[in-house]
């Protein structure tokens, strides 16, 4: 806790537990919820606040190995092949060299595996089932087999954070090599010390009248709730406005910091921005 809160991290006990566990038991951590409440963030943060660099794996659809892992320089390869041929000499005097460390395209995996530090592992469920597996061996044992050049072990094994906003299901398999913490959206007194911690600059009544406003937003029927992200953007926006107060027109106005969806913004704009600050007064 102490570790996150000189990072300007405001973590409950829950996570903190879960995170002082996987430190000390050297278990990848997997952090489930909603988009903007502060996954990416925490590797972001434990990153600096150990001294370690961070390696982030940014997850998509159809990522694969190559992407994810190494893949070998093959212009290189056929340059060196080429160059090799015209010294007379023939393709497999080089077979054996051009299948080297020197050959090799290191992908965040693997560096993370040769340099220690914090691994992010990003929206893993955007990936699919197949790259999920093709996790289980780093996961378990922090090492990976190139079939050119063997096993390659972590010497100091990363600290491994995964994340997922769960619009599919992680597989088992690959949640038992992890521990679990679900983040959810702060209640107010957090998220109040959340604010003032990312955005001191903001006025301690603004500061209140912001979060009061979210955490009854987040109580409403919208596609997409705003998540502490968004929370600080919108103090962020509401101080370049040189505003003191929430307004019925200031809040108008700025809805587009607080939620990405023209439908919500038309669902709370006008009457319900008005209920809501009413509410809150």
């Amino acid at each position: 806790m102490s570790l996150l809160a000189a990072a300007r991290y405001v973590a409950d006990a829950s996570l903190g537990t879960a995170l002082f566990l996987a430190l000390k038991l050297q278990r990848p951590l997997l952090l489930e919820g909603e988009a903007g409440v502060g996954k990416t963030e925490l590797a972001v943060v434990l990153a600096r606040a150990l001294g370690q660099p961070l390696i982030r794996l940014q997850c998509y659809e159809g990522l694969d190995s190559s992407a994810a892992l190494y893949e070998w320089n093959y212009s290189r390869q056929m340059l060196e092949i080429r160059l090799a041929e015209l010294a007379g000499h023939g393709r497999d005097a080089v077979a054996h060299t051009i299948f080297s460390e020197e050959f090799l395209l290191k992908r965040p995996l693997l560096r993370s595996l040769e340099q220690g530090g914090v691994l992010l592992i990003d929206e893993l469920d955007r990936t699919d089932e197949p790259f999920e597996a093709f996790l289980l061996e780093l996961l378990s044992d922090y090492q990976v087999t190139i079939p050119e050049l063997g096993t390659v072990r972590a010497a100091v094994p990363p600290v491994v954070i995964l994340t997922s906003n769960r619009t599919r299901e992680i597989h088992d398999a690959l949640k038992r090599r992890c521990l679990y913490h679900w983040i959810g959206y702060p209640d107010a007194a957090r998220e109040l010390a959340i604010l003032r911690a990312r955005a001191p600059d903001v006025p301690e009544r603004l500061s209140r009248q912001i979060v009061a406003f979210v955490q009854r937003l987040r109580a409403t029927d919208l596609f997409k709730l705003p998540g502490v992200a968004e929370t600080i953007d919108w103090a962020t926006a509401l101080v370049a406005l040189d505003q003191v107060a929430l307004g019925p027109d200031v809040v108008d106005a700025t809805l587009g910091v607080l939620l990405k969806y023209q439908d919500d913004v038309a669902k709370v704009a006008g009457a319900q921005v008005a209920d809501l600050l009413a509410e809150i007064a």
